[in-house]
């Protein structure tokens, strides 16, 4: 059925989380065996106590995160999601992730709304730096003050335009497609039923059941979205060749 809504919508909005980044290498935050919380308390090192009372130890966790971001690399996913935009295909994106993915593979419609892990900025005077500064050593601004992860920190709320903008494009959405995302997450978790209570069909995509999988118009479980994705990119290919 998602091929068939794919080619009926008008309006179709992705909402990407961490099983998209997982399959591009990187680690989740919550999984048993390699996710980024395991044996760590985020508010001691992800939060803007940590970044006020701890700078060192901060600095440490996101420098490590950033040599890993370096590690991977957008996966055929993102690179098909970029392309159903051009092809109008879909409207927007709207992701939980922070490793800057998307864009990276070309999309322009996004809303990042936990911020970028591909940027650093001056907790002073907020002037930006590309993340590679960290490798190199530089954890403080010209003017002194110190360089932090654009990212969204505990303790910190949700930038406003990012959310502005994913709330606009969940009230507009014909097809709402979930990828990779368990929706246990705040407030992103409610744009899905937004959607649906607004006659959107809603389609879920993640390894494990979801709490919402109940309201779902389709569920898939245990198969990789890249894999999906490029399974109905073939498909809608030979459609648009078959309209030629």
């Amino acid at each position: 059925m998602l091929e068939k809504w794919l080619k009926e919508s008008n309006y179709t909005v992705i909402l990407t989380g961490a099983g998209m980044s997982t399959e591009s290498g990187l680690p989740d935050f919550r999984s048993a065996n390699n996710g980024l919380w395991n044996g760590k308390d985020p508010g001691k090192i992800a939060s803007t106590d940590a970044l006020n009372e701890n700078v060192n130890e901060f600095i440490e966790f996101y420098r490590h995160r950033v040599i890993g971001l370096k590690e991977c690399t957008p996966h055929q996913g993102h690179y098909i999601l970029a392309d159903w935009e051009k092809r109008d295909i879909i409207k927007s994106i709207i992701t939980q992730n922070v490793d800057g993915f998307h864009g990276l593979a070309g999309s322009k419609k996004i809303s990042e709304l936990h911020g970028n892990l591909q940027t650093l900025h001056c907790q002073k005077c907020k002037k930006e730096y590309p993340s590679e500064e960290y490798l190199h050593g530089q954890f403080q601004c010209n003017c002194g003050g110190v360089l932090r992860p654009s990212v969204v920190l505990f303790g910190e709320m949700l930038p406003e335009e990012a959310l502005d903008f994913a709330a606009d494009e969940t009230e507009k959405a014909e097809l709402f497609i979930v990828l990779g995302s368990s929706l246990t997450v705040t407030p992103a978790n409610q744009f899905p039923l937004i959607a649906k209570q607004n006659g959107a069909k809603l389609v879920i995509i993640n390894m494990e059941p979801t709490d919402f999988d109940f309201y779902a118009d389709e569920v898939i479980h245990e198969r990789k979205i890249g894999e999906v994705l490029e399974e109905l990119d073939r498909a809608l290919m030979q459609w648009e060749n078959q309209k030629l």
